[in-house]
C-alpha cells in the first residue's frame, strides 16, 4: 500500500541531521506496518522490539540505557547482529516502557550512526500521565495519520486520477464532466471507508461495505479498550461519555462543542480532561475559535470557543451507524449530520497537510468554517456539502479583514471567480 509516509523516512534515513525518529499516531493508522515495509526495502536486516506485546522487554532496559550495553543485549534478543546503518531498530509500542523513550537521547548522543524508529499510539497520553522524561530536542518527530483521499484513489487504483485532480487544482481548471463525477463518487465511497489501512485493503479487495463496518466496530472497541486501560479511573467514563457524543454535537446546526449536550449541567471543568485525553490519543482533534485572525493565529483564540473532529470518516459514519447507502447517495436522512461531516473530511485533510486549523465567528453570528495559514497568509475557508453557492459569512469575513483570497470546497468543479478559489471535496488533499 503507498503511503506519503515513505517518502519522509526515505529522507529521515539520508539526513545528515538524522535523529532517532519517533512516529506517533492512534492506533491502526499502520505506523508498525510503515515502518517495517520500508525497513524490509532499505535496510539489510530490521531488530524489530514490541514492548506492549513482551513485557518482559522492558527489564532489558531498567540497569543501564546507554547505546553499548544495550545494543549486544538487543542483538541477542532478536537473533540477529545489529550494525550500523544497516539494520534498522524498531521500538514498537514505546509508551510501554519510560526507560526505552529516555534511551532514544543516549543513541542520539552517543551512537548516532545506528538507525533507530520508535512508535507510540498513546504516547502523548502516556508522557501526560506518567511525567516521563521526554528526550526533547534528541528525536526527530513525525504523525502518521489515516490514508487520506489521494492514498484511498491510489489504493482503489486510480493514480491517474489524482495526477488529473492535481494538475486542476493548481490551473484552477474544471476536470472533465465524467472524471468529476466519478471522483465525487469515491470521495462517497472515502467517507464511508475512511482512511485505516486494514479498512482501505479490505474494501479495495472485496468492495464489501459491510466487511468494512465490522472492522471499523473492532477499531471503536479497541479505542474504548485504551481508555479503561490508558486512563485515570476517575476520567473512563467520562472520557467514554465525551467521545460518544462527538457524532451527536456534530450533527447539530452550530457544531460548537458544547458540555451541557453530553451531559444535563455539564461543565467544562468535568470533561475538559477527557477532551485532552482523546486529543493526545490521537483520536480526536480540537479547533479552537480565533477572533481576530492575524499572524500568529494561536495568539488571538479562544480556548473556550470550539468544535471536536474525530480523526477518521470511516469511523465517525460507524460511529454513527450510518448505512452506507445513504452516505453514498447523500439521502435526505443526513440533513442534520452532512454539515459536520462535511467539515470533519476537510479538517482531517488540513491538518494531515500540516495546518492548524481554526474557525471565525463574528459578534452577529457570522461564522467561516476553517481560518489556515497557507502561503504565509491568513486564509478563509467555506465548506458545503453540496454545491450551494451562497457565502453569506465568508462575504462577511472578507469584506472586515480582505484577505488574498478564499478558499471554498463543495461538490462543484475547478475555478477561480471573484476572489474565491473553488475547489471540489474529493481535492482536499491538494490543500
Amino acid at each position: 500500500m503507498y503511503r506519503k509516509i515513505n517518502q519522509f523516512l526515505e529522507d529521515w534515513k539520508q539526513s545528515r541531521y538524522r535523529k532517532p525518529l519517533i512516529l506517533q499516531g492512534a492506533r491502526q493508522v499502520g505506523k508498525t506496518y510503515s515502518i517495517l515495509e520500508f525497513g524490509r526495502t532499505h535496510y539489510e536486516n530490521v531488530a524489530y522490539f514490541n514492548f506492549e506485546r513482551n513485557a518482559k522487554l522492558a527489564q532489558t532496559f531498567d540497569e543501564d540505557i546507554s547505546p553499548a550495553y544495550l545494543i549486544p543485549l538487543l542483538s541477542h534478543i532478536s537473533g540477529q547482529t545489529i550494525v550500523k546503518e544497516k539494520t534498522l531498530i524498531v521500538f514498537d509500542e514505546i509508551q510501554a516502557c519510560e526507560r526505552a523513550l529516555t534511551s532514544l537521547k543516549y543513541f542520539c548522543e552517543e551512537a548516532p550512526d545506528y538507525h533507530l524508529i520508535a512508535a507510540g499510539s498513546l504516547l502523548g497520553v502516556a508522557v501526560n500521565r506518567k511525567q516521563f522524561s521526554y528526550p526533547v530536542g534528541k528525536v526527530d518527530l513525525k504523525t502518521l495519520y489515516p490514508l487520506d483521499m489521494e492514498e484511498f484513489l491510489i489504493a482503489l487504483g486510480e493514480r491517474e486520477l489524482t495526477k488529473k485532480i492535481r494538475t486542476c487544482f493548481n490551473n484552477d481548471s474544471p476536470l472533465p464532466a465524467a472524471l468529476h463525477d466519478s471522483a465525487l463518487n469515491y470521495y462517497r465511497q472515502y467517507l464511508v471507508i475512511g482512511g485505516m489501512p486494514e479498512c482501505v485493503t479490505q474494501f479495495a479487495e472485496t468492495g464489501d461495505y459491510l466487511l468494512v463496518r465490522t472492522l471499523q466496530s473492532t477499531i471503536l472497541t479497541n479505542y474504548l479498550d485504551d481508555m479503561s486501560k490508558y486512563n485515570q479511573e476517575n476520567e473512563i467514563q467520562k472520557t467514554r461519555l465525551t467521545y460518544n457524543n462527538i457524532t451527536v454535537q456534530l450533527s447539530k446546526k452550530n457544531t460548537r462543542f458544547q458540555y451541557k449536550l453530553i451531559k444535563k449541567g455539564g461543565r467544562a471543568a468535568e470533561f475538559e480532561n477527557a477532551i485532552e485525553w482523546l486529543r493526545l490519543a490521537g483520536i480526536i482533534s480540537q479547533v479552537c475559535r480565533v477572533e481576530h485572525p492575524h499572524k500568529p493565529l494561536d495568539d488571538s483564540k479562544d480556548i473556550d470557543a470550539f468544535k471536536i473532529y474525530i480523526s477518521d470518516l470511516g469511523l465517525l459514519c460507524a460511529k454513527k451507524d450510518l448505512p452506507a447507502a445513504d452516505v453514498l447517495f447523500m439521502s435526505d436522512d443526513l440533513q442534520y449530520f452532512k454539515g459536520g461531516m462535511v467539515e470533519n473530511y476537510v479538517n482531517v485533510h488540513l491538518i494531515m497537510n500540516g495546518y492548524a486549523t481554526y474557525y471565525w465567528e463574528s459578534a452577529r453570528g457570522a461564522e467561516v468554517d476553517f481560518i489556515i495559514q497557507r502561503e504565509d497568509a491568513i486564509i478563509p475557508v467555506e465548506v458545503k456539502s453540496a454545491d450551494n453557492t451562497q457565502a453569506k459569512s465568508l462575504n462577511v469575513y472578507r469584506d472586515i479583514f480582505k484577505p488574498p483570497y478564499a478558499l471554498k470546497l463543495s461538490t462543484r468543479n475547478f475555478g477561480f471567480a471573484d476572489g474565491k478559489k473553488t475547489v471540489p471535496l474529493y481535492a482536499a488533499f491538494c490543500l
